[in-house]
């Protein structure tokens, strides 16, 4: 396994060899919730100008970007493409001991830098979605959305920053939104849709297998039966002033298990008594799935052991838990931690319930 480092004012390239000689550990946050965000502690020496050598060439002055990636197994696999927002100098008295922590977000800290207040007539949720990122230049991976308001009905507004308003957009659509690398260090693509719990599954993750565990200890699980809710939405007809009770369809989140968590709360949705009904019954939807993960589980792996990246937002198999447990799971966060000679994850795993829905998983 080896880490690489590229750097750069506005286009990233490898670190010169003093930087990557004072790297100490590298820490990188991947979650579909919030940004992606890393941290970097550099062992800090003055040089012969009585200076801190990293300090005073530059390199990590804000707002400088920042890829780190990984390659092993022949794999080259971006961890985040970020931007420098803050660097911490910790002077010691005893030699070598003097630190340099660097930190940033990704690239989407691009979108929260500047305030705005502009309308969007006749426009869908994705359409203005995708202009606002593109506008940042990132790659586009929008799912796209169908109601386009009228100026009588609704005229979108984007009120803050471009960070606010996608996010507050991806919400009403029971969306997700974050940035995920390309194989091009500095680019990424900005995804905005449902949880992606489709596709290609990552080698599974095996416990308690003896030789066979790719998992260093044990994985614990939380079954939170208070957290799915059966959302209640209620519409005022306004030809008959009579309020509408609107049934709650199928969830568009994939099935992960095949005995999902009873919801024994109910809530209800305020703010949609002016909603039509399509609109309603896409904030029931939204509101069903945004609570419908019961299961958690966390764990820590040995990356080297596992044999390759562990990736969020993506699904991976779990087996050797019991029944109950193992099957395919949403990978919700994982952290990397990087230093010499060790690269370890932390990650955590979601799904709606107990049982597989599949006894087949992808080994390797």
């Amino acid at each position: 396994m080896r880490l690489q480092l590229l750097l750069g004012p506005t286009v990233v390239r490898p670190a010169p060899y003093d930087v990557m000689d004072a790297l100490i550990d590298v820490q990188v946050w991947n979650s579909d919730q919030q940004p992606d965000a890393f941290r970097m502690t550099f062992a800090l020496g003055k040089d012969g100008a009585a200076d801190y050598g990293l300090l005073r060439q530059g390199y990590f002055d804000p707002p400088a970007r920042v890829s780190i990636a990984v390659i092993m197994a022949g794999s080259f696999d971006v961890l985040i493409n970020g931007i420098v927002t803050d660097h911490q100098v910790v002077p010691s008295d005893r030699p070598g001991a003097s630190t340099l922590i660097v930190s940033g977000d990704d690239l989407s800290f691009g979108l929260t830098l500047k305030e705005h207040s502009t309308t969007f007539p006749g426009q869908s949720d994705s359409e203005i979605v995708k202009k606002i990122v593109q506008d940042h230049g990132l790659q586009p991976d929008i799912t796209d959305t169908d109601d386009k308001p009228t100026d009588k009905q609704r005229i979108p507004t984007r009120q803050g920053t471009d960070l606010d308003c996608v996010r507050r957009l991806a919400a009403r659509n029971g969306f997700v939104f974050f940035l995920e690398p390309t194989a091009v260090p500095g680019r990424s693509t900005a995804y905005w849709g449902p949880q992606p719990r489709s596709g290609r599954r990552q080698p599974a993750l095996s416990v308690g297998l003896g030789p066979d565990a790719n998992v260093d200890g044990a994985i614990s699980f939380d079954f939170n039966a208070a957290g799915p809710a059966t959302p209640q939405v209620t519409i005022l007809d306004p030809r008959t002033g009579l309020t509408v009770d609107i049934p709650v369809p199928t969830g568009l989140l994939a099935a992960l298990s095949d005995r999902p968590a009873t919801a024994l709360r109910t809530v209800i949705a305020r703010d949609v008594a002016q909603l039509d009904p399509l609109q309603a019954a896409l904030r029931a939807l939204t509101t069903a799935d945004e609570s419908s993960d019961a299961v958690t589980g966390r764990g820590e792996l040995d990356a080297v052991r596992y044999g390759s990246v562990l990736h969020p937002r993506r699904l991976v198999g779990l087996r050797g838990a019991g029944q109950g447990y193992d099957g395919d799971y949403y990978v919700r966060e994982v952290t990397h931690h990087l230093r010499r000679g060790s690269y370890r994850q932390n990650f955590v795993l979601t799904r709606e319930g107990l049982g597989a829905v599949s006894t087949r998983l992808a080994v390797s």
